[in-house]
Parts: C-alpha cells; structure tokens; sequence
C-alpha cells in the first residue's frame, strides 16, 4: 500500500511540474505571438511533447490560457506579500511607490508576463469572453489595491488631491504599467525597460500629490 500511495504521489508531482512547464512555454509563445496565432500544435512543437500528451494535460487552448492566468496571478501575489502586510502603516505616498516599484522590479525580471497580460488583454476582448472576464478579474483587484491606497492618502494622510478620481487614477497605474511594458519592448533599441518605468512612477505618484 505504501509503495502504490509512492508512485501515486511521485506520478502527481511530475504531472504538476509537467503542468508548470507547459504554462511557461505558453506564456513565452503567446507574449510573442498571441492567441489566435499560437496553435496547440506549436506549442507542443516547442516544449518537445506530442499533441495528444499536451491535450492531457490542457483539452483546450482555452483552459491553458485560464490556467496560465491563474499561475501568474499567483506568483505576483507571492511577490507582493510583503507590500501588502508590512507596509500598510507606511504614508500613503511610500505605499504608492513600493507598490509601484516592485511591480517594477518584478516586470524587470519577468517582463514576458507584462506583454502576456497585454497580448492576451487586446485579443481576448474581442473574442473570448472567459478569457477576457479572468484578465479583468485579476488585474481588477490590482487595480483595488492602488485605488485603496489612493483612497487612504486622499481621506486618512491628506497626501493626495481629492480632485483625483481614486479609480481612474488606479485603473492609470495599472494601465500603464502594461502599457509601458509593451511600448518599451516595441522600442527596445533605444527606449531602457527602467527609465520608462522610473518616469512613468514619477509622474503618476506626484501627479496626486497635494499641493
């Protein structure tokens, strides 16, 4: 029994890492070509796996989009423990910026996943709507986050301008995050990933700032 609950469990790990590998292949490949012209049938190409083992794991192109959404949203959160534990007592003009520069610092070293978000965000408004719903559903509570700060700093710390609609500004920050991941990547020889970013934090953060 023990050595039957063994393989049980070794065969779910490798099935899990199996899983991970294949979400990350296809985030790279959908960032670079997006959905409609990223086919099961590459993707399995890439990751050296035959069609049918790929479909195993993931029956749709569909399915391993939401998957790959959910994993990525995972990781962001893990990145952001920190921010959103420890620095709540922190002015909100300090929360703005961490939550702004590490947002940064995690694009930096994983800027495939800002130009995923993208991708996938332009094309699946127009044509898959579960897809398009789970990319709103996540970036909206990253959207929350920043508009909660922005709402501390307008009524608590008095640090922001109440003339700023505390949603619009966050719905800006989100935004452009992605917006400037995807604008650098297409200006890459001469635009830097960090200046873009850097400029883009300063003017959004002081923009609220009262006077």
């Amino acid at each position: 029994m023990r050595k039957a609950a063994t393989k049980r469990e070794i065969k779910q790990e490798r099935a899990a890492r199996t899983r991970v590998e294949i979400m990350e292949a296809a985030i790279t490949l959908f960032a670079r070509r997006g959905i409609l012209a990223t086919t099961m049938a590459e993707l399995a190409k890439a990751i050296r796996m035959t069609p049918g083992a790929l479909y195993w794991h993931f029956p749709t192109k569909e399915d391993l989009l939401l998957a790959a959404i959910d994993e990525l949203h995972t990781r962001y959160l893990q990145e952001f423990q920190e921010v959103l534990s420890e620095h709540r007592k922190q002015p909100a003009r300090v929360q703005l910026k961490t939550f702004m520069q590490r947002t940064q610092q995690f694009l930096r070293y994983h800027r495939e996943y800002g130009i995923f978000f993208g991708m996938v965000a332009a094309e699946s408004a127009e044509n898959n709507d579960r897809v398009a719903e789970a990319i709103r559903e996540k970036l909206g509570l990253y959207v929350a986050v920043a508009e909660n700060i922005i709402r501390y700093g307008q009524h608590k710390t008095k640090e922001f301008r109440l003339d700023v609609d505390a949603s619009q500004a966050a719905n800006s920050i989100i935004g452009g995050f992605i917006g400037a991941v995807l604008h650098q990547n297409l200006f890459r020889e001469s635009v830097t990933y960090d200046a873009t970013l850097t400029t883009l934090e300063q003017l959004l953060v002081d923009g609220i700032v009262s006077r």
